[in-house]
């Protein structure tokens, strides 16, 4: 099952919580379902394909590739006449995703520039779910996806100093600065009551490294802070 489970647990928060801001700052509707579940199954048939690039493991990852693209075309190809426009966005993140391929050859998938372009190729769902919703207020938008690039960017810093980066004092330190700048950016450019969430995601990332909590009770405290993050957005944009 490893060859057809993802297991970047981050990455789930980063499927989600974007496709959320963007379903419920507009009107949910039935497209948003199949669109879900495409994108869903885009993520599960790109994960073994990064494997496969970076392992170069043919027999191990080509059942999965089978499945999860066997699932996935006929899907897509419902939501592309349904959405003739869904196939400039699904240009638009083959430059991320051509980042993730290189980094996944040089076997260096936890590189800084990797996870940041896979926090803008989630990210950018927000604008397909509010177009499809029935938004019309780019704005916000905008304002949402730039909230998600945000929450996760500070992530990407938060787990490092907990993991790859433990017992580096200086990335602790820009990790706790960029949480700082986080929380001010959030207060002062879009809502004060953001100022909740991004306290204590700066506490977090302040104390949680001193603590070193196991690499377990870190991936389950990620999914309240996500919570923390989508439910205060969505009060907000709802």
């Amino acid at each position: 099952m490893r060859s057809f489970i993802p297991n970047q647990h981050g990455a789930w928060a980063m499927l989600i919580v974007p496709f959320l801001f963007g379903v419920f700052a507009s009107t949910p509707v039935i497209l948003h379902l199949p669109l879900f579940l495409c994108w869903l199954l885009l993520y599960l048939f790109t994960f073994p394909l990064l494997q496969l690039i970076r392992t170069g493991k043919g027999e191990r990852y080509k059942k999965p590739l089978l499945v999860y693209g066997v699932l996935l075309a006929p899907l897509a190809g419902v939501l592309l006449m349904a959405k003739p426009g869904l196939v400039w966005y699904a240009l638009s993140l083959l430059p991320f995703f051509l980042i993730n391929c290189y980094y996944a050859r040089k076997n260096q998938e936890r590189a800084l520039l990797n996870d940041f372009a896979a926090v803008l190729l989630f990210s950018s769902i927000v604008f397909v779910t509010y177009q499809i919703g029935g938004g019309n207020d780019w704005s916000a938008a905008v304002s949402l996806f730039s909230l998600s690039v945000l929450y996760f960017s500070g992530t990407v810093f938060y787990v490092k100093t907990m993991i790859r980066e433990k017992r580096n004092k200086a990335f602790y330190g820009l990790s706790v600065g960029y949480h700082i700048v986080q929380a001010a950016v959030m207060g002062w450019m879009f809502s004060l009551w953001l100022l909740l969430p991004a306290g204590v995601l700066l506490i977090r990332a302040i104390v949680s490294p001193r603590l070193q909590p196991s690499i377990k009770v870190v991936g389950i405290s990620e999914i309240g802070y996500a919570v923390l993050m989508t439910a205060t957005v969505l009060c907000l944009y709802t």
